[in-house]
């Protein structure tokens, strides 16, 4: 078992520790004291260089392990390969396409797809990606061209950084078809009736989609302020938007509107 530097958080607080890393399990020493086991894993994520791994026996335990890049990827492929997840063989191109247009030198890679609770991975000897269960838009079963021949593969579409963003999967169709009914199900989640929003809803949030600011969707559809923040509160409160900035309305004071007027005054002047 190697033992590599770093830190775990514990009540709390981050401690420096010396992890074990074996072939099925990874060693906490003191203070956290626990010896867990790849298998026993049901969930990883990772926030910039934080792995957070949740593993279940009698009770449900979660992990956060800080260290340096090469050391999260060697337990994220270690973990992936042995967690309690859904996974198949498979070739993924991650990310294949962004705003609408095929990444330049995007390639096929040959390597697995793992599903947890939190995230789709898509892993191959040369890196890990996951796409968040939260942010996945849509999976569709279509078909792309590859080598030149239209193919059958899974599309999920997912918010990167507020763009949309497409990963491919290609595998044998059979296998493919139980892979989106299992994604299917597992984003079920973030299904919608479709009659939540009416139809001037469905207009704003469409606005918002192409990129329209408050003010211009004001314009377009002329709506009032306080109407325009009433829908905003609406689609926020269904989970389908959030704030990102807060526009100020302002008035000016009495010293406001008294530095305007002398500064007018000494223009003419």
């Amino acid at each position: 078992m190697k033992e590599v530097p770093a830190k775990v958080e514990h009540n709390n607080q981050w401690v420096v520790v010396k992890l074990g890393i074996g072939e099925d399990r990874i060693v906490i020493p003191a203070p956290v004291n626990r010896e867990v086991l790849f298998k026993t894993v049901s969930d990883v994520a990772e926030r910039k260089n934080i792995l957070i791994v949740t593993a279940k026996t009698e009770t449900e335990a979660v992990y956060k392990i800080l260290s340096v890049d090469k050391v999260i990827e060697v337990l994220k492929k270690l973990i992936l390969g042995s967690c309690n997840a859904y996974r198949l063989m498979a070739y993924f191109m991650s990310p294949a396409i962004r705003g609408g247009v095929l990444i330049q030198n995007a390639q096929w890679e040959k390597g697995s797809v793992v599903v947890v609770h939190s995230g789709i991975w898509f892993v191959s000897p040369a890196k890990q990606v996951c796409v968040p269960v939260n942010d996945v838009a849509a999976i569709e079963l279509t078909k792309r061209d590859v080598q030149g021949k239209p193919t059958d593969v899974v599309r999920i579409d997912h918010l990167e950084s507020g763009e949309v963003v497409s990963s491919l999967v290609l595998c044998p169709l059979s296998t493919l078809q139980v892979l989106y009914n299992f994604l299917k199900e597992t984003t079920k989640s973030m299904d919608m009736k479709g009659t939540e929003l009416d139809g001037v809803d469905q207009q704003v949030a469409m606005l918002i989609y192409s990129g329209m600011d408050s003010h211009a969707i004001e314009n377009m559809l002329n709506l009032p302020h306080k109407q325009l923040d009433a829908i905003y509160d609406k689609i926020m409160k269904l989970g389908l938007a959030e704030v990102v900035t807060i526009r100020r309305e302002v008035q000016l004071t009495t010293k406001g509107v008294r530095y305007i007027s002398d500064a007018t005054k000494s223009q003419t002047n």
